[in-house]
């Protein structure tokens, strides 16, 4: 191994020897300097100002105008009040293939906290996890406001939350996340999952759980590396920042895609109806429950917000997934 050929803006040399011996040996060296080419390269458009590529959460201009359309109408305090409504919605997912042993299995599910962008939110999060029972916890990504600069705010509130959780947890990358995330992460608790699988067992029975790097932006997921060590017939559920490969993964033979990024429009028309989803994918996939080749999948609407700490006809969510055997 050859190790990074980038300078990592905001990252010391011990964190940077963590990503040497840890990431480097899981994912191989072609996966983090792909990741990381693009990381610097995005980070440098940004400070130059010559930065274009059309990503909503990038457009600073477009922040601007929401925040001062708000403050002219008298909106604020409603938007932000919207956004510290979160709602825990518990959900029952059936599958004829689910092992016994895992009927009634609980999935935990927070996506897009943003814990930097509204500080009484991480608060509002905390209040919420205290009486919820699960099994196990996932993050689907996204856990700082910006796509860039420093990060230390969102970790420092990220910490919090991830060691709340009462039971094993498990997270992705998404778009507005860095590589050097991770060692953060992994020592706050959460396990994340570079193109990875771990087998959940219970009472002596296997599922499957594949989570893979950031799809919308980095573009650096490998489904058919995740695969690769689940048996053909095992029951397997894939974590992701993004619904944008639910092809791919509905191909790969998952029977449930867990997601986010879309904050289902965040600002939305009566009827939960999104102004834009941010996502290179069916409306359809974008907002909640659905279905694809025989695949469920379930696209949250984000426990925080991203832009602008507002949210319209789109309340924030803790979402619990629970597992059942049908007949």
């Amino acid at each position: 191994m050859t190790g990074l050929r980038y300078n990592v803006p905001f990252m010391d040399s011990d964190l940077q020897a963590k990503l040497y011996s840890n990431i480097l040996q899981r994912t191989g060296e072609y996966h983090v300097n792909q990741r990381m080419s693009i990381q610097v390269a995005h980070v440098r458009r940004v400070y130059n100002r010559r930065y274009h590529r059309l990503y909503i959460e990038n457009l600073a201009s477009l922040m601007r105008v929401l925040r001062f359309g708000l403050t002219f109408s008298r909106l604020k305090q409603r938007a932000l009040q919207n956004c510290l409504d979160i709602r825990v919605v518990e959900r029952t997912v059936k599958f004829a293939e689910l092992p016994e042993s895992f009927n009634g299995y609980r999935i935990l599910h927070l996506s897009d906290t943003h814990l930097d962008l509204h500080p009484a939110l991480t608060p509002a999060i905390l209040e919420c996890l205290a009486p919820l029972e699960y099994d196990l916890a996932v993050l689907s990504g996204d856990y700082r406001a910006s796509t860039y600069g420093p990060y230390q705010a969102a970790m420092l509130e990220t910490e919090k939350v991830i060691r709340a959780l009462k039971a094993p947890s498990l997270g992705v990358l998404g778009n507005h996340d860095f590589l050097e995330f991770v060692p953060y992460l992994e020592s706050y608790g959460v396990k994340m999952l570079l193109n990875e699988t771990i087998r959940l067992e219970r009472a002596g029975q296997v599922i499957y759980l594949s989570g893979v790097d950031d799809p919308h932006f980095y573009e650096v997921d490998d489904l058919q590396r995740a695969r690769s060590s689940i048996p053909q017939a095992g029951f397997s559920i894939l974590l992701a920042h993004s619904p944008e490969i639910y092809r791919e993964a509905a191909a790969c033979g998952y029977q449930l895609m867990l997601c986010g990024h879309t904050h289902a429009g965040q600002i939305c028309l009566p009827g939960r109806i999104p102004f834009i989803i941010n996502a290179d994918c069916p409306r359809s996939k974008a907002v909640c429950a659905w279905e694809h080749a025989g695949m469920l999948g379930y696209t949250s609407p984000g426990t925080g917000t991203s832009g602008v700490p507002a949210r319209f006809f789109c309340p924030p969510e803790i979402t619990i997934h629970v597992l059942t055997s049908s007949p």
